[in-house]
């Protein structure tokens, strides 16, 4: 291998996607087909990419030549200490390949000056995503702090308080199993991201199909789940297979399940007991395979007391029960979640991250968070479109809702204040009536019917 030795690896422009053809990467441990293949494809892409199956053998490359990036697989019997980071890192950058990223192994790494960490076999395109990343904050001149915690996967929990890693530890339990689980939290606190989770991590080869229940048509919502004949209804006029087909070998996520139609709960209640649906029109039943899972932001109990939901129903839904906490209930992980949406919003946006000061943090953990994780998401993606401190942007937040909860009479009804706050809402949600539900934590059902037709006419 021959090679001109450079002093700076970053120093090729490396903003422009042209810098990525420019790049020496090599690859260490691993398996060894894999690496063989991974190399060959990155090399498709980078300048130069080399492969080393052992630290000693990559310790040797480094010493005749500069790689920008070190792409490193820690061994499958865990030998590995993570001394060898600073003796091997010098001035490249290590990306860890991992099978958990939120592994005690990868949090000890990335405090040892690991610059990202991508899931285990690591994949070319989640490898030129992290370099591009890494090029992009150096060609803005940015210098980021050591991350707490940086999740490269899409679907992962970030945090690690005690009502968390229970949270995870039930879905590492119950994924693999077919059993029924039924997910309660409030609004915003992630209740799609951990139904995404058991799918994923469940081996199920098929689709993950959501379904708000509270947004469809009532009587649309039959046809939508279980599918129609031609001509069972006006203007069918053509078959068509409903979710549950769409779902076949994977998950079928009820979200909101509060909000279905009483009628339809006894056709949900057999589809379960069954694994099997009638189309709409049809007199044939049709084998199903999917997982059901379903969320709810309110206490079903209750309203099976009230006769709003039904009873048999709920106990085959709460076969296992997973409950989110509120984020102002794990304050302690919201460090690690600022950390996380910085990095993903920063390189999904295409903008510099913001620095993020222990005093801004003090501020993000003394607020109550009423919208949860979904909250703390939105006035971060607005600190970095805006370029201003998330502290400010919180109050900008903080004081609009202040406007608004004081612009109405104190004569005003309490209906009428519901009215023009759900009126406002749905300004705010460029008149989108499914946003303004999802911020409300209602159906938009019951927008429509709780909203006057003019809405500032009071």
């Amino acid at each position: 291998m021959t090679r001109t030795k450079r002093t700076n690896g970053h120093q090729d422009s490396p903003g422009k996607e042209g810098a990525c053809k420019r790049l020496s990467v090599m690859l260490v441990g691993g398996e060894q087909n894999h690496r063989s293949q991974l190399q060959q494809r990155l090399a498709r892409q980078c300048g130069l990419v080399e492969s080393a199956d052992s630290l000693e053998k990559a310790r040797q490359l480094v010493a005749r030549c500069h790689f920008d990036f070190l792409v490193v697989d820690p061994a499958d019997n865990g030998d590995w200490s993570l001394d060898w980071i600073p003796a091997l890192k010098g001035s490249s950058s290590i990306i860890l390949s991992a099978y958990r990223p939120d592994t005690e192994l990868a949090i000890n790494a990335l405090r040892a000056g690991v610059s990202d960490i991508v899931n285990r076999p690591a994949q070319p395109e989640d490898l030129m995503d992290a370099f591009r990343r890494h090029l992009s904050i150096h060609a803005k001149g940015v210098v980021p702090k050591p991350p707490r915690l940086i999740h490269t996967s899409k679907h992962s929990l970030v945090g690690e308080s005690p009502s968390i890693r229970q949270v995870k530890a039930l879905i590492e339990r119950i994924a693999a199993s077919p059993a029924t689980v039924l997910i309660q939290g409030e609004t915003g606190t992630g209740k799609e991201l951990v139904a995404r989770l058991l799918h994923h991590s469940s081996g199920r080869n098929g689709n993950f199909v959501p379904v708000n229940c509270g947004a469809i048509a009532p009587e649309l919502l039959e046809s939508e789940l279980f599918g129609h004949t031609r001509g069972a209804f006006t203007n069918a006029h053509q078959g068509r297979d409903g979710l549950f087909v769409s779902a076949r070998g994977g998950t079928v996520f009820l979200d909101e399940i509060s909000e279905m139609p009483f009628d339809m709960e006894v056709k949900l209640l057999r589809a379960i007991e069954e694994s099997a649906i009638r189309p709409v029109g049809s007199d044939r039943e049709v084998a199903i395979d999917c997982r059901i899972v379903a969320s709810t932001q309110h206490e079903l109990t209750t309203r099976i007391k009230m006769g709003q939901f039904r009873e048999d129903l709920y106990y085959r839904l709460n076969v296992i029960h997973i409950d989110l906490p509120s984020l102002r209930s794990r304050r302690e992980d919201i460090p690690a979640l600022v950390d996380h949406f910085i990095a993903s919003l920063s390189a999904e946006l295409a903008v510099p991250p913001v620095p993020i000061s222990q005093r801004t943090l003090d501020t993000l953990q003394a607020h109550t968070w009423p919208g949860n994780v979904r909250e703390l998401k939105n006035v971060l993606e607005r600190t970095l479109l805006l370029g201003i401190p998330p502290e400010e942007s919180l109050q900008l937040l903080t004081e609009t809702s202040a406007e608004d909860q004081s612009d109405y009479s104190l004569d005003w009804t309490l209906e009428q204040v519901k009215q023009r706050h759900m009126a406002q809402v749905l300004e705010a949600s460029g008149g989108n009536k499914s946003e303004a539900a999802r911020r409300l934590g209602i159906s938009r059902k019951t927008l429509e019917r709780k909203l006057p037709a003019e809405p500032g006419n009071h």
